[in-house]
């Protein structure tokens, strides 16, 4: 899309929000003005009475304030480099009411930062990126959102840090369709979601350092499949993070979240992934496991070649290309190594095949009781030849096929109180900073983190 549509969604963004924003009298429905903006820095409601308002007003890289307060609005963003700032994360809500799509969206908009608010009860997601180069979103809560908390597709060059998502049936924090992707997930919480973490065809500078994934159906789960651009799953860093009880039987889930239950760190059809020093602990089927993605309807063949530098792949093949049955997305060449892995009931660490050919995954240091295969770091070591072995492929199919299906609704699940989280330095007087590439993490300093 190019500046001159930008342009046109931002006038028509705007004609709506207004046409929603005012009652008869021209007022806004939240008591602010009709007119408002010209200024590098926007206060919501004292400036504009809506959120929507400021973005629609703001130029680029201005910095919209957002005071304490309940905002029923779902905030559309076509205006480049803009910060968004709650000045309470949380007495900021932007509220759903289960009707409203999103919270905030940002569509083909580069270098917009959310920031220090809480956005809940959406029927989509709490924050999503879509199509940009340059996002941010840093001490966001997004609780009881009916996809994703804190979503970023097709995008690059993106931050997500010091944040906290539960209660979706998707995943508490998503980055997919893209390669390289250039992004950083630091120091966030995930909880009581479908999964803690999920990327569909992402990789390539894609780094998830010291986070916890806690109690969601599964943690950690990077995976392929044609169903989207930029396939396969690859190149994914992760490390220092602690990954425990996620069998989560009281949440809603999508199908993908209910089939990798009782999984703390499940690499699914994923190519050259780094899972290093990180603490995994107490799940029904495996704390980390490389299996292979069954896809049953597949849209396009495995590629013969991967993309080297991919955003916006077209994801349809042509039909006497399309398979007309099951593909399998292979785990190869991921690296397992000195990571903690204690009190699974089934395996420590599996590694799943369709044959006896491990494809390059290996598996040396990690503290771990039950493998298969048994003396996993002896058979499929990281340094030295491989050995063939046998996968236990079924029994990992039948404790699969034991999962129960999720009953009730995400709207009406009992979640924890996650209680005050930490603010954001400064919110009131901090610069707006727009979002680019990451900042450089030390992940060689990164140690097993300590037990909860």
């Amino acid at each position: 899309m190019g500046k001159g549509w930008r342009r046109l969604l931002a006038v028509m963004v705007a004609v709506a929000a207004l046409a929603a924003g005012c009652g008869d009298d021209g007022e806004s429905s939240s008591g602010g003005s009709g007119g408002c903006g010209g200024s590098d820095t926007i206060t919501v409601p004292t400036d504009c009475g809506t959120i929507q308002e400021a973005v629609d007003a703001a130029d680029e890289g201005a910095l919209i304030l957002v005071e304490p307060g309940v905002y029923e609005e779902a905030v559309d963003v076509a205006t480049d480099d803009l910060t968004i700032r709650g000045l309470d994360r949380n007495e900021v809500v932007l509220e759903g009411n289960f009707e409203l799509e999103n919270g905030i969206r940002i569509v083909e908009a580069d270098g917009v930062v959310v920031e220090n608010l809480t956005a809940q009860n959406y029927t989509r997601n709490g924050v999503f990126w879509t199509g940009v180069d340059g996002y941010r979103g840093s001490y966001l809560t997004t609780i009881r959102n009916g996809d994703y908390g804190v979503y970023a597709f097709g995008s690059v060059n993106g931050v997500l840090e010091h944040s906290y998502a539960s209660g979706s049936p998707d995943a508490g924090f998503y980055i997919g369709q893209c390669f390289p992707c250039n992004a950083l997930i630091d120091n966030v919480v995930s909880e009581w979601n479908g999964l803690g973490y999920s990327g569909t065809n992402s990789g390539g500078d894609l780094t998830i350092v010291n986070s916890v994934f806690r109690n969601n159906k599964a943690g950690i789960v990077p995976n392929s499949g044609s169903y989207e651009g930029c396939a396969p799953e690859r190149e994914t860093t992760i490390v220092g993070n602690y990954v425990h009880d996620n069998d989560n039987a009281e949440i809603d889930g999508i199908e993908a979240a209910v089939l990798a239950t009782g999984n703390g760190i499940l690499i699914t059809g994923g190519i050259d992934n780094v899972i290093e020093r990180n603490r995994v602990e107490r799940h029904p089927i495996a704390g980390i496991a490389l299996v292979p993605f069954p896809e049953d309807d597949p849209i396009a063949p495995i590629p013969e070649e991967f993309p080297t530098d991919c955003v916006e792949d077209a994801v349809a093949a042509p039909a006497e290309e399309v398979p007309d049955e099951t593909i399998y997305w292979p785990a190869s060449g991921n690296q397992v190594v000195d990571n903690v892995v204690t009190d699974s009931d089934e395996w420590d660490l599996v590694l799943i095949t369709l044959d006896s050919d491990p494809l390059g995954n290996c598996f040396a240091g990690n503290e771990a009781a039950v493998t298969s295969p048994a003396d996993i770091s002896e058979t499929l070591p990281c340094e030295g030849a491989q050995q063939s072995y046998e996968p236990d492929i079924g029994r990992f199919l039948e404790l699969v096929d034991a999962v129960q299906e999720p009953t009730g609704d995400y709207r009406d699940a009992d979640l924890p109180d996650p209680g005050p989280q930490e603010n954001m330095p400064d919110a009131a007087d901090a610069p707006a900073e727009p979002a680019g590439a990451p900042r450089t993490v030390d992940v060689a300093a990164i140690t097993v983190p300590a037990a909860g």
